[in-house]
């Protein structure tokens, strides 16, 4: 079955932009990307979208459809009404490039800032070894395709453009969390997530998880999970003490006292 669909696509770039109005043909079984392919190729060849499997699994198609962060490539046109307006805007959170088109170069920053798996220094490559409940308990964090969805969708930097610096958002708190897991990662990265990665200014709205293509449930299983940690490491009376206990310096020359060894 083909019908007429009304469009409104952002049209614009970093100075200046809004919505353009178009009706265009949509068959069976298509996807919104599809129709932006279709327009391209009958009434604006000019229009700049990013793409690249269109099988859901490079995140290049990352865009806002009628307000929701989506990967057009996997958001069917037989999910609106046939009458029914179909926006698609670029992705919010990120400077426009030119209309679809998003500057998402503030991920790439963000991931050069966590520092990378760090294994025992008396293991060799080939000696590592895990348990198979290890591998489960992190594996399914590497599904992610890094559409950048679940970063758009967060409000603290969706909203507050000063928490950028600050907050490396859920993909890559998702990533610590997950070298945290790792039972061969040696790098103490529970402070480094608090202090320097801004996790504390997760609220755990679970907005990520919601736009999530690949279904990964970042905030119960990789968010929750390292807050939890990191509170009792930092507020349990006995962690805290034996923290203090540590750190006091050895004394050097103590006398031997009568009777103890």
């Amino acid at each position: 079955m083909t019908y007429k669909a009304k469009f409104k696509v952002w049209r614009g770039d970093d100075t200046d932009g809004g919505l353009h109005d178009f009706t265009v043909e949509v068959n069976d079984g298509e996807v919104v990307l599809d129709i932006i392919h279709r327009l391209q190729a009958t009434q604006a060849p000019d229009l700049a979208v990013r793409w690249n499997c269109k099988a859901g699994k490079c995140g290049s198609c990352s865009a806002e459809v009628n307000g929701m962060p989506r990967l057009m490539c996997m958001t069917r046109m037989s999910t609106f009404a046939e009458d029914e307006t179909v926006v698609v805007t670029p992705l919010r959170t990120f400077p426009v490039i030119r209309d679809l088109v998003t500057d998402v170069s503030f991920n790439y920053q963000k991931a050069r800032e966590i520092p990378s798996f760090e294994p025992p220094a008396d293991l060799k490559p080939g000696e590592y070894r895990m348990a198979q409940v290890d591998v489960e308990r992190s594996q399914e964090f590497r599904k992610c395709i890094e559409c950048y969805l679940c970063q758009n969708t967060c409000h603290v930097v969706r909203d507050h453009e000063e928490n950028k610096e600050r907050f490396a958002g859920p993909r890559f708190l998702m990533r610590i969390a997950e070298l945290d897991m790792h039972p061969l990662d040696t790098r103490q990265r529970k402070r480094e997530a608090q202090e320097e990665h801004g996790l504390g200014f997760c609220n755990i709205t679970k907005c990520c998880t919601e736009v999530c293509p690949e279904h990964i449930k970042i905030t119960d299983n990789a968010l929750i999970p390292m807050k939890e940690r990191i509170a009792g490491r930092k507020y349990d009376p006995l962690v805290w003490l034996g923290s203090k206990i540590s750190m006091r310096p050895k004394s050097k020359g103590t006398p031997a006292v009568p009777g103890k060894r």
